[in-house]
């Protein structure tokens, strides 16, 4: 009987490991490669980065346990199944902005900033899936709502960091033969030159750091959150905030980030800001400190001195356990409150804050947990 048992075991734990070597060969493009030479010895020279990784603004706390067992609690409309969201018609970019500054919100954090005849996209993700596989990950509400091919001409992409809901091989690879700089976090070029990205179109800045492209000046900003792939990479490349500014107008793109005493030092440094576009879902209880959360989203406004408020970081993918109305929704309650003019364009939306601020409530009415029913306490801000 005992022999039977370690053979089973055998057979068992030969299993594993040939799905866990096929999944390491299937998903071991997608995972980026190490920073390595000179670009390594950049990253060490970096004071935000200690003993070989980066550190946070704030140290980040989790539950350890309730982030394993937050499944338990979930809303039972995590996800729309499907949304019908109109594609973009191309030729809406034929005329630039009479303002100066249109801002159209593709889906979670895709954003094509259109500044003072600068074009920027941010964290663009075509891929159905976010993840390293095609077969598993979480799965896009509705296609992409513009073809890579067809969106106007593109002076740089900015990318946040290098989790996969903002860094997709799949997207960037139909990326290589653009004649556009590619802007990112220190280390973060490392993936783009495996992945094909041309080393003279690729701009990697620490936190304060900035370039220039035509009229913007894109800078740098910091943000409390992480960066990795895999297991074994956590926090081996930076993250960030970004600042885009021209002669007339600011705009502030959150990236992901856990609020922070720090974020007023940004609205001083950098700001003020026509749009502030903050990440407002994707949060849980267990891990205040990783994602912002609705009510601190709104706070952040106001310490980074925004003007009007574009949630981001919703609409598009299920990443935790909450309505996926709920984010929308406790940042219009808390800004309300507060007095923080907010934006909801419904995705592929285009508009210019200048002229006028999209009001319209374009998602169902469905079941979802106020501020005080699901609280989220994050460390360091009180």
């Amino acid at each position: 009987m005992r022999r039977r048992i370690f053979r089973v075991l055998r057979w068992l734990g030969a299993i594993v490991l040939a799905i866990v070597l096929v999944m390491l060969v299937l998903g071991w493009r997608a995972f980026g490669h190490r920073a390595e030479g000179a670009r390594l010895e950049r990253m060490n020279q970096s004071p935000e980065r200690r003993d070989g990784v980066f550190v946070d603004p704030q140290p980040i706390v989790n539950d350890s346990f309730g982030v394993f067992t937050a499944w338990r609690n979930a809303s039972a409309f995590t996800s729309p199944g499907s949304l019908a969201i109109d594609p973009i018609d191309p030729h809406r970019f034929d005329s630039p902005p009479a303002s100066g500054l249109r801002v159209t919100w593709l889906g979670h954090s895709a954003v094509l900033l259109e500044l003072e005849g600068v074009r920027i996209l941010t964290d663009p993700m075509w891929s159905d899936r976010a993840g390293p596989y095609s077969f598993v990950g979480p799965t896009r509400w509705y296609p992409p709502l513009i073809a890579l091919d067809r969106l106007p001409h593109v002076d740089a992409v900015v990318i946040s960091h290098d989790h996969y809901d903002h860094l997709d091989m799949k997207t960037i690879l139909q990326m290589n033969d653009w004649p556009t700089r590619f802007v990112v976090p220190l280390g973060v070029g490392a993936h783009l030159e495996y992945w094909g990205i041309a080393p003279e179109k690729i701009v990697e800045l620490d936190w304060w750091e900035n370039t220039r492209i035509g009229a913007a000046t894109i800078t740098a900003a910091p943000a409390r959150h992480a960066s990795g792939r895999t297991l074994w990479d956590r926090d081996a490349k930076l993250w960030a905030g970004w600042s885009f500014a021209s002669d007339r107008h600011r705009v502030f793109f959150s990236g992901d980030t856990g609020p922070f005493p720090g974020m007023r030092e940004i609205g001083e440094r950098l700001g003020p800001f026509d749009v502030a576009m903050i990440e407002v879902g994707q949060y849980g209880r267990s891990w205040p400190d990783w994602h912002i959360g609705p009510e601190r989203a709104v706070e952040a406004v106001g310490m980074l001195r925004g003007q009007t408020m574009l949630p981001i970081h919703w609409g598009l993918l299920t990443l935790s356990f909450h309505g996926w109305t709920e984010p929308i929704e406790r940042t219009l309650a808390a800004a309300k409150e507060k007095n923080v003019t907010v934006a909801t364009p419904k995705p592929g939306q285009s508009f210019e804050p200048d002229v006028a601020i999209p009001r319209e409530r374009w998602w169902p009415d469905v079941p979802w947990k106020t501020a005080e029913e699901s609280p989220l306490r994050a460390t360091g801000m009180d």
